[in-house]
C-alpha cells in the first residue's frame, strides 16, 4: 500500500529539523575553519561569510519557530550565501594555481614528474567541492523555496484555533 504523503506539519517539521542540521554545520565548520585561517585575509573572508551563511539560516529557522513564513526567504538566502562564498573561493585558488608552499613541499619530494599529477589533482580537488557546492547548496535553497508555500499552510494551520466537535473532548471545552 502506498503511503500517504506528509502533512504540511510534517514538512514544516522536517524542514525546521533540516535547517537547524545545517544552520549548525555552517557556523561550526566555517568557525573551526575561520580560526585555522587566521592571517590569511582572503580565507577568513570566506569563512566569516560561512558563518553568517550558519547565523542567517538558524535566524530564518527561528523566524518559523515564531510562525513568520517570511523565514524561508532567509533560508533561502543563507543557502545562496554560502554557496556563492564557496564558488568564490574555488574559482579564486584555481586561478592562482598552487600556492607556494605546496610547490615547495612538491620540490622537498625531489621528484619533479610529479608536478602535473599534483596540479591534476589540485585543480580536481577545487572544481569537485565547487560542484558538489553548486549541488548541495543549490538544491537546499531549492528545497526550501519550493517548500514555502506548505510552510505558509502550516504555520496558518497553528494560528488558527482548534474547532471541537460537540461531545468530543471535556465538556468545559464545549462552547454553548
Amino acid at each position: 500500500m502506498k503511503k500517504p504523503p506528509p502533512s504540511p506539519e510534517e514538512q514544516l517539521q522536517r524542514m525546521l529539523r533540516v535547517a537547524r542540521f545545517n544552520g549548525l554545520s555552517f557556523v561550526i565548520i566555517g568557525g573551526l575553519s575561520l580560526l585555522i585561517s587566521l592571517g590569511d585575509w582572503f580565507g577568513m573572508a570566506v569563512c566569516a561569510a560561512v558563518v553568517c551563511g550558519g547565523s542567517l539560516e538558524l535566524s530564518g529557522r527561528k523566524q518559523l519557530l515564531g510562525g513568520d513564513a517570511t523565514g524561508v526567504r532567509r533560508m533561502v538566502k543563507a543557502e545562496l550565501l554560502v554557496l556563492a562564498a564557496i564558488e568564490i573561493y574555488c574559482l579564486a585558488k584555481l586561478s592562482q594555481g598552487m600556492g607556494p608552499e605546496l610547490r615547495e613541499a612538491i620540490a622537498g619530494l625531489d621528484m619533479p614528474e610529479l608536478e602535473p599529477a599534483f596540479r591534476s589533482a589540485f585543480s580536481a580537488t577545487y572544481i569537485a567541492v565547487g560542484l558538489v557546492t553548486i549541488v548541495y547548496q543549490g538544491g537546499m535553497a531549492r528545497y526550501y523555496g519550493r517548500k514555502a508555500e506548505v510552510v505558509r499552510a502550516a504555520l496558518e494551520a497553528r494560528a488558527r484555533p482548534a474547532i471541537r466537535v460537540a461531545g468530543q473532548g471535556a465538556p468545559e471545552d464545549e462552547v454553548t
